[in-house]
């Protein structure tokens, strides 16, 4: 792939043989981030496990302090008093069975679905249709709950879910190069202090593989965290 003159320029001013310390990676990516939009920053992270393995997965969640940048469309699965709760406490669309039949005829216009375990039955009717969109509601993220007033509140706080890809990699934003390098690095060592504790048990070796910062844009920058 050819990459553009503006990406070539940036990609000068990183030594793809350095692995810069945080706070130096991420001025870096601030720097190299030249677009016209304010572009999100993302990393990378590569783990010294085999996710084929129930005992070595990684998946969690994370409030990053400074948020995402990024406003999250909410959308809560649930009846009587919790639908009652989610529409006080921000839930931008709340509904029950009329919501699945919706998306059986392919509405998706959300981010993050919430549901109490009672609705479970009905959302798994269309589990086939959110799952591959990362929008299907699980406990261990936080998204199968009955404390509907928390979990609206987290997602717009800016909560995050991680989890590993099929190449054993955690891809997850941290917000947005107008954060400025304080915001970002807050966020990253959130995120990152949380990847270290779901570190599975079943994890011989290095388990941090490699970790690079990227913003939409700009070139991949290495860096390092200690655990």
């Amino acid at each position: 792939m050819n990459k553009g003159k503006r990406y070539k320029e940036v990609s000068a001013l990183v030594d793809k043989a350095t692995t810069y310390e945080p706070k130096d990676a991420i001025n870096l990516v601030i720097s190299t981030a030249k677009a016209k939009f304010d572009e999100s920053v993302e990393l990378h992270i590569k783990l010294g496990v085999d996710g084929r393995n129930a005992d070595q997965q990684v998946r969690g969640t994370v409030v990053l302090p400074a948020g995402t940048g990024k406003t999250k469309k909410v959308l809560v699965i649930a009846k009587g008093d919790k639908a009652d709760e989610a529409t006080k406490n921000g839930a931008d669309i709340v509904g029950a069975e009329e919501i699945i039949a919706k998306i059986q005829g392919g509405w998706l216009d959300f981010d993050v679905c919430i549901t109490t375990p009672d609705m479970m039955g009905f959302v798994g009717r269309v589990a086939k249709i959110l799952g591959p969109k990362g929008l299907m509601p699980n406990p261990k993220s936080g998204t199968v709950t009955t404390d509907i007033k928390k979990a609206i509140n987290d997602i717009k706080a800016g909560k995050v879910e991680y989890r590993l890809d099929k190449n054993n990699i955690v891809h997850c934003p941290i917000g947005k190069v107008s954060f400025g390098a304080e915001k970002l690095y807050e966020n990253f060592d959130a995120l990152m202090s949380a990847i270290v504790k779901a570190k599975p048990a079943a994890s011989k070796g290095t388990y941090l593989k490699s970790i690079t910062l990227a913003s939409t844009m700009g070139p991949g920058i290495k860096t390092t965290y200690k655990m």
